[in-house]
């Protein structure tokens, strides 16, 4: 039974738990217990498990940990201390496992000298003769993919009893037959930034490992550190499994209000309706500088890593007085890890004046102290932008303080409610993939080096997961008879029998003595990307994507790391290249975009339903701007540009809302036709309804359509007439997925998606006999098994996973097919209008389809003219005082 925690205990009932020296080290170092320390400790030393969900700084790494060193500290003290793992630590990045190792050392070096003092000795295992030496004896160690050779080994002669690691590391223990063994007593896990697993394949991963594990030993105390995420009683869940078809009890610990925030959107031009495009990226540079200076040290996230690199190189170009190469830096995955180190090291000293991130910095790597985080627009999630402003302020008490900087309209409202929810504690909901069917091959793969399984036992360990409670047994089943070898065919292209099944007995097994090997390294579920190399001087500096390596010639200069750098020569997936000073061609990363989340876009469509009301009842503009005052957190600016716009959509055409739905025929350049559809769901649930639509249309007329979708909604293009409401009116709630499954094959899309779930079940391997395989061989031979599996069986289980992924991972059929659900029961009203300037709210989406032609300069000026076209068809038409 997953329910809240209601107990705080005091600082005296927790020492009551806690070994003398423990209590007597943390009276030394603390005053006081944090909250979230007094409701977990004493729970963690009864072997409860538990879900910690507190902000950053608030001492959650101490809370997981305390009871296991004074559990670890009372055994090493009666001379009982084994050479076995006790407690297994996990977090999904390496860096942050480190930090932890680190983190530990002062806490585990502070208590020895204690014991010292009282006289404690342990004896060392690690030496023929078994030395005595003074202390506790309590080991530490990392184990990732970095690990060594010597210190593996190392580790098998004397196992540390704290275990730091990665998911896919853990996996691999388990088929590691003499480290297995140091894992038979294990007595707790910590699940460390668990949100950031739960929501992707690697969660999945990870929930199937603790149910192996739990096979492993019988039990254990799960306990999970999470950010601010909902529905909290999910990630429970998540974190503890089923038990007999239930969920395992789970305490859960939500301190998150504790937290003040000191947040703000800002606008860096008065108004920023009119203002032009180059005026308002100007001013934000200037903001941005402003705001840096006045502060120690600031983080600024960009959301996608050529914005990073934008923003660095910008601001040393335009400020060199402030900025250089030793107080600015760049942090994204694309970046060598020594340059991240870097990064991170000058920033815990507090000789970095910024550092600016993609995403990379917004999990809890230790960075020191930040007094700033500036975001440059829509974090997209208020989680996300409660995640990255609580990187500042790193103290219990302190407040954590942000600012949003937007540069246009759509942004200054989005940002403007995601700040009210923030606010308010309302937070968007996280989605956990289920039933994976590729990661449950690989999973499978793993337990049939381990022993041989019978097929039920198995099929019931696997469904105490929570991403596989509702697995159906013929899913179970076809992924067994893939392993198998029983899809004789595949052996063709190379895919062969990976477990053995003897029906008679009911059981299943590992094939082949290559299969711990081929299980160990292929593990995961991370896809291997097109990343090339980027050497300097004979050292790796970073990565680029394969297609703008393609766009090089000899003597290009680009900016990585926020250097600059000329192109010399390419030689297979590593280019070669000497420090210069411009001009740069910025790197155009193909990183996907974020997308918006689908209860703030309801939340954005309930404002502009308000709005709406208050337009048509004909309210002044005096009122109308004090409810926007009240309503959102934003100043007169902000407020003045958001009735600007409003007024204008609503003068010109309808505001469309939650109530809603507004279709829009517009004729564009040329004659060509646009039917846009003001859907504010975010991008994945628009990726649906478009695609769906876009089919129908295809299948009926036979002509080519154009889709462009953004977080607000999207369009089709054609030359011709589309009869696209038609098209959507034929969607069903009943008949959605099956139109989108039928609207996806053949694209791009799923064969990429494809190549992935191939890799995550091993029908291609990344790996074999130690040697690589390109991104470039993957993507052809996965292009071929698809081609390959579509001939063999349309339902063949891998083949299944790539459509599950791409309509329910990658888009959001669950929220696409609510809004059919909305139109069908008239809950969602659709409005059809005919425009000759596109509305307003339509402006952004149409110009994304024409912009992409026109240089800066260009841009602005038709921003300029589309804005005043509308003003005069306004006045035009109404012949009213507005203007």
């Amino acid at each position: 039974m997953i329910k809240k925690q209601t107990k705080s205990y005091s600082k005296k009932e927790i020492y009551k738990i806690l070994h003398p020296w423990v209590r007597e080290w943390f009276d030394k170092t603390f005053n006081d217990f944090t909250p979230a320390q007094k409701q977990a400790i004493v729970d963690i030393h009864k072997n409860n498990n538990v879900l910690v969900s507190s902000p950053t700084g608030s001492g959650k790494t101490l809370t997981a940990f305390l009871s296991v060193i004074s559990e670890l500290t009372s055994l090493a003290e009666k001379g009982k201390l084994e050479d076995k793992v006790y407690c297994i630590y996990i977090s999904p990045l390496k860096a942050l496992d480190n930090d932890i190792e680190k983190n530990l050392e002062t806490p585990l070096s502070e208590i020895d000298k204690i014991a010292i003092k009282n006289g404690a000795t342990y004896k060392k295992n690690w030496t023929k003769n078994k030395k005595t030496e003074k202390g506790l004896g309590i080991r530490k160690a990392v184990r990732t993919g970095d690990t060594t050779q010597y210190q593996r080994s190392k580790m098998l002669k004397t196992p540390p009893h704290i275990l730091i690691t990665t998911p896919e590391t853990l996996s691999i223990l388990l088929v590691a037959p003499k480290f297995r063994e140091k894992l038979a007593n294990v007595k707790y896990v910590i699940i460390d930034e668990i949100h950031a697993l739960a929501e992707n394949k690697r969660g999945v991963h990870l929930s199937l490992t603790l149910e192996r594990l739990q096979h492993l030993i019988g039990g254990y105390t799960r306990i999970g550190l999470s950010a601010t995420v909902s529905p909290l009683e999910k990630i429970a869940n998540f974190l503890v499994g089923y038990e007999y078809g239930t969920p395992r009890d789970c305490l859960l610990i939500d301190v998150n209000y504790l937290k003040e925030l000191d947040m703000e959107v800002l606008s860096p031009v008065d108004d920023i309706v009119i203002a032009e495009a180059e005026e308002t990226r100007l001013a934000m540079y200037n903001l941005v500088d402003d705001l840096i200076m006045e502060h120690k040290t600031s983080l600024i996230f960009t959301n996608t890593r050529r914005g990073t690199e934008s923003m660095v190189y910008n601001l040393k170009k335009m400020f060199p007085e402030n900025y250089n190469s030793s107080n600015i830096m760049a942090h994204h995955s694309s970046l060598s890890k020594e340059l991240r180190l870097e990064a991170e090291e000058k920033l815990k000293k507090g000789s970095l004046k910024a550092v600016v991130s993609s995403t990379s910095l917004e999990l809890g790597i230790d960075i020191g102290y930040i007094d700033l985080v500036i975001l440059i627009n829509s974090p997209k999630s208020v989680s996300r932008a409660l995640q990255r402003i609580g990187r500042s302020g790193h103290q219990l008490h302190e407040k954590s303080k942000g600012r949003i900087i937007v540069t246009d309209r759509d942004d200054m409202i989005e940002c403007s409610v995601l700040l009210k929810n923030a606010k308010e504690g309302k937070i968007d909901k996280l989605k956990i993939p289920h039933n994976a069917l590729d990661v449950l091959a690989q999973h499978i793969y793993g337990m049939s080096i381990e022993n041989p399984w019978d097929i039920d036992y198995a099929y019931d360990v696997i469904k105490k997961s929570y991403c596989y409670e509702t697995l159906s047994r013929d899913d179970y089943e076809d992924v067994l008879s893939y392993l198998a070898g029983e899809y004789g065919e595949l052996e063709e292209r190379y895919v062969y029998a990976k477990i053995w099944i003897d029906y008679d007995k009911n059981q299943f097994g590992k094939r082949g003595r290559l299969a711990r090997v081929l299980y160990s390294t292929n593990i995961g579920t991370i896809p291997d990307s097109t990343a090339v190399a980027v050497k300097c001087d004979g050292d790796i500096i970073g990565r680029i994507e394969q297609d703008f390596m393609e766009k090089l010639k000899k003597g290009d200069t680009f900016v990585l790391g926020g250097g600059i750098y000329r192109f010399n020569y390419g030689k297979g997936m590593t280019i070669n290249v000497t420090p210069s000073s411009g001009p740069p061609t910025i790197p155009s990363w193909f990183s996907q975009q974020l997308p918006l989340a689908f209860d703030l876009a309801l939340d954005i469509q309930r404002f502009r339903s308000i709005l709406d009301w208050r337009f048509n009842k004909k309210q002044s503009k005096t009122e109308i701007l004090e409810f926007i005052d009240e309503y959102l957190y934003v100043d007169e600016f902000a407020a003045n540009s958001i009735y600007e716009y409003f007024k204008e959509q609503f003068l010109y055409a309808q505001i469309p809302s939650n109530k809603k739905l507004l279709i829009e025929y517009y004729t564009g350049f040329g004659g060509r036709k646009f039917l846009i559809f003001h859907s504010l769901f975010g991008r994945q649930v628009n990726d649906a309804l478009s695609r769906a639509i876009a089919y129908i249309i295809a299948k009926k007329s036979k002509i080519d359509i154009t889709i462009s979708i953004s977080d607000n909604g999207f369009y089709l293009s054609s030359d011709k007439r589309m009869g696209g409401l038609e098209a959507f009116k034929q969607l069903t709630s009943e008949n959605l997925k099956s139109i989108l499954i039928n609207a996806i094959n053949k694209t791009e899309t799923l064969a990429s998606r494809f190549r992935h779930c191939a890799g995550r079940s091993l029908m291609t391997l990344r790996k074999y006999k130690g040697k690589d395989k390109s991104v470039g061989r993957q993507q052809v031979r996965g292009k071929i098994l698809l081609k390959f599996v579509e001939n063999m069986d349309n339902n063949f289980s891998i083949l299944k996973e790539a459509r599950r992924e791409v309509i329910e991972d990658f888009m959001d059929i669950e929220n696409a097919t609510r809004v059919i659900q909305w139109v069908e029961s008239g809950q969602l009203e659709i409005k059809t209008i005919n425009t000759v300037i596109p509305t307003p709210f339509a402006f952004n989406l149409v110009s994304q389809g024409y912009l992409d032609v026109l240089s800066q300069t260009d841009k602005a000026e038709f921003a300029k003219r589309m804005h005043k076209a509308i003003l005069d068809k306004i006045k035009e038409e109404l012949k009213e005082e507005y203007y």
